[in-house]
């Protein structure tokens, strides 16, 4: 069992202390949130709310995943970084797979890509993507990512990317891990047929244990039950030691926290109590799973 420190919508200023803290107590990852900005109205519901309302404000602080996981890179050794979820589909892949490699590179290989389509048709259009065919845009930009980060010589001719030969370096010294975030059938698929894990939102136990037992069958059927595969989760309703447990007996693999939310303390609030929080569960929690 591992376990994923989640900074999402913590000041900036503190993401150094909580990256080297979250290493010093045994966390394996930081798990990095990803958010363009906060238009004043949306014209799709959020997809994991109730009631489809944003849980943030326009005052959230949001920083790109990619400076945030070098800039934590530099003050870390070991602990490994990925987004939980980058949204791709509003992004362009080549200079995304500039990003990533470059990211990759700075921190000696401690970096994975969570990705997700996006659900903001605003953050689409505002970045001169189309809404429209969102998915299949995807799929392709994951085929770009994935040749170009492979290193050499490439070129790609597809519906929404074409380009001629190029090469990016320095090539990644070890396979970027992707991780396909997202609970409809669609993101599933996409998840086993060409990723290396799969990322909960927020969701309860037994919806979570349902679908790591789907996606295990779609695995499986698909010729690659034997592969190695990430279940990285978020979990509304089973905490401490023994929830925790029967995460993994469920298949989990990974669990995304915030240790100071079991305490009361809040995103805005001072670094030092997060700390100590950080500290706490990898005594009582991460030392005896």
């Amino acid at each position: 069992m591992k376990f994923s420190l989640s900074v999402a919508m913590n000041p900036l200023d503190q993401l150094a202390d909580l990256a080297r803290t979250a290493e010093e107590y045994g966390f394996t990852s930081i798990a990095l949130p990803d958010s363009l900005f906060y238009s004043e109205t949306v014209s799709a519901d959020y997809p994991y709310t109730p009631d489809g309302s944003r849980f943030w404000t326009e005052e959230t602080p949001w920083v790109d995943p990619l400076i945030a996981a070098a800039a934590m890179g530099a003050v870390t050794t070991d602990i490994e970084f990925y987004t939980s979820v980058l949204k791709l589909g509003s992004r362009n892949p080549v200079l995304l797979a500039r990003q990533v490699g470059s990211v990759a590179a700075l921190t000696g290989g401690r970096f994975g890509l969570g990705l997700g389509v996006g659900w903001s048709p605003e953050e689409f259009e505002w970045c001169g993507v189309p809404y429209e065919n969102r998915g299949k845009r995807v799929d392709e930009a994951i085929d770009v990512l994935r040749l170009i980060l492979g290193g050499g010589m490439v070129e790609y001719h597809g519906k929404f990317f074409d380009f001629d030969k190029l090469r990016m370096s320095p090539t990644p010294a070890k396979r970027v891990p992707i991780y396909i975030g997202g609970h409809t059938d669609v993101a599933l698929r996409r998840a086993v047929r060409v990723a290396d894990g799969w990322t909960s939102a927020m969701m309860k136990f037994d919806d979570l244990r349902d679908t790591i037992a789907k996606l295990r069958g779609m695995l499986a059927d698909a010729g690659r039950g034997d592969d190695p595969f990430e279940y990285q989760a978020v979990c509304i309703d089973r905490f401490g030691l023994d929830g925790y447990r029967q995460q993994g007996d469920i298949g989990v693999t990974d669990i995304l926290t915030m240790p100071w939310v079991f305490d009361g303390i809040g995103f805005d609030a001072e670094v030092g109590p997060k700390k100590d929080a950080i500290k706490k569960f990898g005594d009582e929690i991460i030392s005896k799973i």
